[in-house]
């Protein structure tokens, strides 16, 4: 099946020529995009074949989420908790790991549904994402597989694995995640940080991870407790105690946050294989601080902690609190937005291919050229002028709807649960 972009304006993701074009997208795995000087007579189209006009709006690969909670979609409103958090761990004591411990299979099928469409009206098409639920263990990534499958956005997905529910529960969480990358899928050895993570539970993560030719997804950094416990225990730092432990020498491996580093960390992880996740959003929610990225070199892409599913928003706020920890340029800042890209490609990930399009109608006052793109990814496009979306070849949001599911079931089933999880609360 192809679908056929008339008079689109498109914009190359990575040199940023634009230019007016007809466009064939092609369904599947493989890179089917091609630029054509006119359209197909509509008595030899194909059955399911179809033209999309395109006249007045701008066509550009379609975004990617580097660091998503999706456990968390159902907090939205929930009750306030038993005693009002005074820091980072009480945020995470009083809050989060109350929250997770009390999920089941259909709580987080609801919240990836949700997610996954969130992400889809906000052109997302592909999402790094890292769950827990550490009393519905087994199948939890095959239900968030599954619902991303179902709305049509492609994931690379892994458990949090953690030390702080006891030994049944990390034993759990190693068990799903070998079976679910024994399966075939593709995925990460997730761990929750450095201060929940013993020695012996970081050597067989590490382990699997080699085992699978995967990586490794965990926190690093984010609050200085993080680096007070790791020194208390290990007397090193958490970069060097997971440098040592040969996390940072798999090409996969994803160090969430990296807020509190200091210089000899940063210099470690330039040398290394792995790639850091920027969440400011987050980080300034949680009073954990900021931090300068410019001395991690090229590493860095950006996601969004489970605060919501807007890739837009994630990089203006990546933007302005950059412009006072780093001074980040124009360029710097759409780099660090595109680098998941560069990530997935690295690492032979699947689904996120050439025919992964979002259409823009963005009515802007001003030009839109190659030469000032920059300014207007900065200062004007926004998660509203996401009109269609195409995720591996497939209309999956057309006219601002989603096309594969119904979006008020969806809503309907989240809010359900949301109840029900709230009650346990």
């Amino acid at each position: 099946m192809t679908i056929y972009l008339k008079d689109a304006t498109f914009i190359d993701w990575k040199t940023l020529d634009i230019f007016k074009t007809h466009i064939a997208v092609n369904e599947g795995p493989k890179n089917t995009l091609e630029m054509i000087e006119s359209l197909p007579d509509r008595q030899v189209m194909a059955g399911g074949d179809s033209i999309i006009n395109c006249e007045n709006k701008y066509v550009t690969k379609s975004f990617g989420c580097g660091h998503h909670h999706i456990y968390s979609a159902l907090a939205r409103g929930m009750p306030a908790p038993q005693k009002p958090p005074q820091n980072f761990l009480e945020i995470l004591l009083y809050v989060w790991w109350h929250l997770d411990k009390n999920l089941d299979l259909k709580m987080i099928k609801a919240s990836a549904l949700v997610s996954a469409l969130y992400c889809a009206k906000n052109g997302v098409t592909f999402v790094i994402d890292h769950h827990s639920s550490p009393f519905a263990v087994e199948g939890s990534l095959d239900t968030i597989k599954e619902a991303f499958d179902a709305v049509g956005i492609s994931h690379l997905l892994c458990y949090e694995i953690t030390d702080r529910n006891g030994d049944p529960a990390t034993d759990a969480g190693l068990s799903e995640t070998e079976d679910y990358l024994k399966s075939g899928n593709q995925g990460l050895v997730g761990l929750h940080a450095s201060m929940t993570v013993n020695g012996p539970l970081l050597k067989k993560a590490v382990k699997l991870a080699e085992k699978y030719d995967s990586g490794l997804h965990v926190h690093a950094a984010e609050d200085k407790s993080d680096q007070e416990q790791c020194r208390l225990k290990y007397n090193k730092r958490v970069i060097e105690r997971f440098s040592d432990a040969g996390v940072l020498d798999l090409p996969k491996t994803i160090l969430g946050h990296c807020i509190h580093l200091n210089h000899a960390e940063k210099s470690l992880f330039r040398g290394s294989n792995a790639w850091v996740v920027e969440n400011v959003e987050s980080n300034l929610n949680n009073n954990v601080g900021l931090a300068d990225y410019s001395e991690l070199g090229e590493n860095i892409f950006l996601g969004t902690d489970g605060m919501h599913s807007d890739m837009l928003r994630s990089a203006k706020a990546a933007f302005f609190t950059g412009q006072m920890t780093e001074g980040i340029s124009y360029p710097s800042i759409y780099h660090r937005f595109r680098n998941i890209h560069n990530y997935l490609q690295h690492n032979k990930f699947k689904g996120d291919e050439n025919n992964n399009l979002v259409i823009l109608d963005y009515d802007s006052p001003t030009p839109l050229t190659s030469d000032n793109f920059l300014g207007h990814f900065v200062f004007g496009l926004d998660s509203t002028h996401v009109d269609s979306v195409i995720s591996k070849g497939k209309m999956i949001v057309k006219n601002g709807k989603l096309l594969t599911m119904e979006e008020d079931e969806i809503l309907s089933f989240s809010q359900e649960q949301a109840r029900e999880l709230w009650k346990r609360l």
